[in-house]
């Protein structure tokens, strides 16, 4: 099969699909999520997903084979706590993930009951409505360290060309304390650090994203990194090849910058 790209992606706020106010804000990350699709080398055998919605005690692996659904959101209307994607899960790859994890010396368990959250089924829903690719997950691991979940990216490479189409999930900022024009300033300056760091050569990027907290308003753009650290296994997996871009939104909830990036 031919070589999978990976992905950063912001995935936005909240069930948003699923409400014409919300989705109206989110045009241009639905339209990166299309264009997403149609640039695939062919359609993936299978979705990884690596939400920052998810965090466990070892690196965990989605292992049903038809995973629930889990409204990990609070204050949306009661529809949103309705929602079904009923993609497959994916057992068999599972197993494999999990066994090129231990492989790689860091701790991975199987979890039979663990469904999809908002961060996977929101871009899962965009990109193919009719639930058709079959998707998985692997959780990040508490403590959020950026050299174990790089090594987790790199663990995870070869499922690339074995047609599995490997996403972070996450947003480029993630500070819910300060959504709004208090956002502009922040989210400007991280942004464009992160920009210019994934554009630097292969070495130089890795070890400048890192040394994350050194970039500006760092602290204030990821006061907590779960919505950062999906990164590191995109990266890890695609770590000799260039970043792209793929979609960038200024002024979402009246100050935001997000970004989202394509590894191959």
């Amino acid at each position: 099969m031919a070589r999978m790209p990976t992905y950063f992606i912001s995935h936005g706020g909240g069930p948003w699909p699923w409400m014409p106010d919300w989705r109206a804000r989110f045009v241009n990350l639905e339209a990166s999520f299309n264009a997403m699709v149609k640039e695939l080398p062919e359609t993936p055998k299978a979705i990884l997903m690596i939400s920052g919605h998810w965090e466990d005690d070892s690196f965990a692996v989605m292992s049903s084979a038809q995973p629930p659904m889990v409204y990990d959101y609070h204050g949306f209307p009661p529809h949103t706590f309705e929602i079904q994607y009923k993609s497959p899960g994916a057992p068999e790859l599972a197993q494999r993930t999990a066994d090129l994890i231990a492989a790689a010396g860091l701790p991975v368990r199987l979890d039979p009951v663990q469904g999809y959250d908002h961060g996977t089924f929101v871009p899962a829903y965009v990109m193919y409505p009719d639930a058709s690719v079959p998707l998985f997950q692997v959780s990040l691991r508490k403590g959020y360290s950026p050299e174990e979940h790089l090594a987790l990216g790199r663990a995870l490479a070869p499922l690339r060309d074995e047609g599995v189409l490997i996403l972070g999930s996450g947003l480029s900022y993630h500070n819910l304390r300060n959504f709004g024009p208090g956002a502009k300033v922040p989210s400007e300056a991280f942004d464009k650090w992160l920009g210019e760091t994934l554009a630097l050569p292969p070495a130089e990027r890795t070890a400048q994203l890192l040394d994350w907290e050194k970039a500006p308003h760092a602290r204030e753009a990821h006061a907590e990194e779960d919505h950062f650290i999906p990164v590191y296994a995109a990266l890890g997996a695609a770590e000799g090849e260039v970043a792209t871009r793929v979609y960038h939104d200024t002024d979402l909830f009246g100050g935001v910058t997000a970004s989202s990036y394509r590894f191959g």
